[in-house]
């Protein structure tokens, strides 16, 4: 009888009973795969819930055909029951829930809009038009889309009230920015903390632009070259200086923007092919303190084109200069008010870097994060792209004397005697640990600190010598007048992971046991903060040797422990007292399907923790922290009077696999024009080559589950975690790399140091959307923010020009996080 009822329905809802009967087929054919990915999982060890869940949904639709439509919508319902119960249960677990929002709509949402699209439908055709039910379903639809709509506008991320007045300033240091901003972290000692005050809690939400300044450095190759400046500007009397992509430096008014000077090196574009990345992370300054005038000599020299005046100290004859270093090996000395090359610097303005480096091609080793200026010395390291070969260029670290470019000494970690000139046709040692971070210094201590990487072929090691292990991944203090080493202190012993220390070591000052002592604190991919004796290099806070998972590549080894920093949080992954460690209840999808596939790689790749070692299983290893980190090349920043320490980092694991020789066909840099982005890294002079991609869901999201970057504030005398947010939204970058235009705070993976002021005040752009923010320092508060008009990749700084503060970010976005491009310099200020 109900068939006959139903056969002389009005076709308005026979279109509906379709409808209900396609939409229940979908949620079928999604619980077959759901099923059969369950199966799968199963066979690994994993959950039973996909399995349970798709036979609920698979049987739900042939129940619908089969017109028994009340058991079918019972399935459905039981469904969707399972998937939250066993959703909450799972997050729940996992602790630290600052995204749980979004873990749980990646988990359920489209299940529960498909089921209430079924049940939606199904009222629809077995109601007739204007009835109470079909009433009912329509309000329930729009109440609905009204709840959706609310919970996106509370996710929002907005800004909030400061929670009060920034209080005073603590006294300065030398170790600090106060007018002017001098060196990449602000100072020497690399703390990206400033002085300044004019701009504070109070009155930050009043923050303006200022002006902007277009470099016009675009790439005019994207996917062959990497463009990302990853520039911070410095200010030094008058002066803002900042340096693009290709090494062009400007100098700019610091008031207007105004183009004081340019400097274009003329770098080859087949030189940019060859680097990792194309950046010029700041400018070297350096003032010979002239009371005015030069020696004879000096001054008798021919004159140079472009100079301003013959003699007075506040115009050129280069006694105050700016260094920019080249992707083709060049460091040049220019004057700072002029612009011209220093003729008494090198030759011609000119020292050649790849003296004595035996390259193979130009760009394989360069510096991009620009010469620490101490002491009358230029001290540059140099990135290497050491996924290649065995036998990549040195990382040998030099120092040149700023006057005359003369070389004064040659740290590496095989030359145990830094001032040994090489001989005819020598080379400086091949494959070592290269320092391609900022290095930072202190005068009163007469050394440089050095964070190095690890020997090149990043994750095999079996043909690296003790002393190469001994200098991977360590601190090493050198003296400025020798270049000797004084000390050092190795994080990971043996790296086969790339847990380069990124960060630049920070000078802060400390008391411990009731003595004030000068201390290096230094970050980690790992997510340690290592607490070290300035002067000895011997830790000033607990570090314990921890057993480490086993289980090498043949023909190389792992060590049985690592050191473990216990006294501050692990800020690698979710913030705690140990590292985090993932299960799969950490995988994560937008979508059942890809939810399934993430948690089947969990199972399928080998991980142990963060030291797993690399295998030549064809599933791999799970690397986490990845290679991006944990914390890398933008640093720490620290506030001296509130006593945290502000850190941002990325939640990205890699995926590492090793492949036979005889399978790797692309060819090392050097080998015939290969570039360093083949498919296969080539490890050339090691058995095995390398893949390492992100650990993607088919969406293209992190195969875990959010925050994938956040920003962490760490009291530097008791270890106890202030507070901590994800960083980032998915508004400009989100599923497929495609913008979502929602605003809310998934955290994303971020590179680019923080900005930390007097003020009470955090600036940091960093993350993958496109925004310069400012949190409240002693709280985590979001107080301001400005959208930019390309990616943030980049540390901001602080100024004060003829009475006004201002902050600077350069954005210019970053080709391998996909951010986007620009040219852009964005200053901002109170209003006059």
């Amino acid at each position: 009888m109900a068939d006959e009822v139903a056969e002389h329905r009005p076709a308005e809802r026979r279109g509906w009973r379709w409808l209900y009967l396609a939409l229940a087929s979908l949620a079928g054919a999604l619980g077959l795969v759901m099923a059969g990915l369950g199966v799968w999982l199963i066979t690994l060890g994993g959950s039973f819930y996909y399995l349970a869940a798709g036979a609920l949904l698979a049987a739900g639709a042939v129940f619908a055909w089969r017109r028994r439509d009340r058991l079918a919508l019972g399935l459905f319902a039981a469904a969707f029951l399972l998937t939250l119960v066993w959703s909450l249960i799972e997050i729940a677990g996992k602790g630290w829930l600052p995204a749980w929002g979004i873990d749980l709509a990646g988990r359920i949402g489209v299940l529960t809009g498909l089921l209430v699209a079924v049940a939606l439908a199904y009222l629809l055709w077995r109601s007739p038009p204007r009835s109470t039910p079909r009433r009912a379903a329509l309000i329930g639809v729009a109440g609905g889309v009204v709840a959706l709509a609310a919970l996106v506008f509370v996710s929002w991320e907005r800004t909030e009230p400061p929670t009060g007045p920034a209080g005073p300033a603590a006294p300065t240091s030398p170790n600090e920015a106060g007018a002017d901003w001098t060196a990449y972290g602000g100072a020497l000692g690399g703390r990206r903390y400033s002085s300044l005050s004019q701009i504070t809690t109070a009155n930050v939400g009043d923050l303006k632009e200022a002006w902007t300044f277009r470099s016009g450095d675009l790439n005019p190759e994207a996917g062959r070259v990497f463009y990302s400046s990853q520039n911070t500007p410095i200010k030094v009397e008058g002066f803002l200086y900042t340096c693009t992509p290709t090494s062009q430096v400007f100098a700019l008014d610091p008031g207007t923007g105004e183009v004081r000077w340019s400097h274009d090196p003329k770098v080859p574009a087949k030189t940019m092919e060859s680097l990792f990345t194309a950046a010029c992370r700041a400018v070297g300054y350096f003032d010979d303190g002239a009371p005015a005038g030069r020696p004879a000599a000096i001054a008798a020299m021919p004159a140079v084109p472009g100079a301003i005046g013959p003699v007075p100290r506040g115009g050129s004859q280069c006694h105050r200069r700016v260094f920019v270093a080249t992707a083709d090996g060049r460091l040049i000395a220019l004057d700072a008010v002029g612009g011209f090359p220093c003729q008494d610097f090198g030759e011609a303005g000119v020292v050649d870097m790849t003296e004595g480096m035996g390259l193979r091609e130009t760009g394989f080793a360069s510096n991009t994060s620009g010469a620490t200026v101490v002491g009358g010395l230029l001290i540059l390291g140099q990135q290497v792209s050491d996924n290649q070969r065995r036998d990549a260029p040195s990382g040998v670290v030099r120092a040149y004397d700023a006057r005359t470019g003369e070389l004064r000494w040659a740290w590496d970690a095989l030359r145990p005697d830094a001032q040994a000139a090489l001989a005819p046709g020598e080379i400086y040692p091949r494959g070592t640990p290269n320092v391609w971070n900022i290095i930072s210094a202190d005068e009163s201590l007469g050394l440089a600190f050095l964070a190095t990487g690890n020997a090149a072929a990043d994750q095999w090691g079996g043909n690296r010598t003790p002393e190469e292990d001994r200098f991977t991944d360590a601190v090493v203090a050198v003296d400025l007048a020798t270049g000797a080493t004084r000390w050092v202190y190795t994080t990971v012993t043996h790296d086969l992971w790339d847990y380069d220390l990124g960060a630049q070591p920070m000078l802060v000052d400390v008391t411990i046991d009731g003595a004030p002592r000068q201390a290096i604190m230094q970050a980690s991919k790992t997510g340690n903060l290592f607490l070290l004796d300035a002067a000895t290099g011997a830790p000033l806070r607990p570090v314990e040797q921890r057993p480490a998972p086993q289980g090498a590549a043949p023909g190389d080894w792992v060590s049985p422990t690592q050191p473990q920093s216990v006294f501050f949080p692990n800020i690698g992954g979710v913030p705690g007292r140990e590292p985090e460690h993932i299960d799969p209840r950490h995988a994560f999808g937008l979508t059942p399907i890809d939810g399934a596939l993430c948690r089947i790689s969990f199972h399928r790749h080998r991980y142990e923790g963060m030291f797993t070692p690399p295998t030549t299983d064809k599933a791999g290893m799970l690397l986490f922290p990845g290679t991006v980190g944990g914390l890398n090349w933008g640093g720490l920043g620290f506030d001296p009077q509130r006593r945290l320490i502000i850190a941002n980092n990325s939640r990205l694991p890699n995926l590492v696999i090793l492949h036979p020789r005889e399978e790797v066909e692309d060819k090392a840099v050097g080998s015939g024009g290969a570039r360093p982005d083949q498919a296969v890294a080539p490890h050339q002079g090691t058995p095995y080559g390398v893949t390492r991609p992100i650990w993607w869901s088919a969406l293209k999201v992190p195969c875990i589950a959010p925050p994938w970057g956040y920003i962490s504030a760490t009291n530097i005398d008791t270890g106890e975690l202030v507070w901590s947010k994800p960083l980032g939204t998915g508004f400009d970058v989100g599923p497929l790399g495609l913008p979502t235009f929602l605003k809310i705070a998934t955290g994303t993976p971020n590179l680019g140091g923080p900005l930390v002021t007097a003020g009470g005040l955090t600036f940091i752009g960093a993350a993958q959307d496109d925004f310069l923010r400012a949190f409240e320092t002693e709280t985590g508060k979001l107080v301001w923010q400005a959208r930019l008009p390309a990616g943030p990749q980049a540390g901001p700084m602080t100024y004060e020009h003829q009475g006004r503060q201002y902050v600077a970010i350069t954005a210019t976005g970053h080709a391998r996080f996909e951010t986007t491009p620009g040219d852009y310099l964005k200053v901002y200020a109170l209003p006059d």
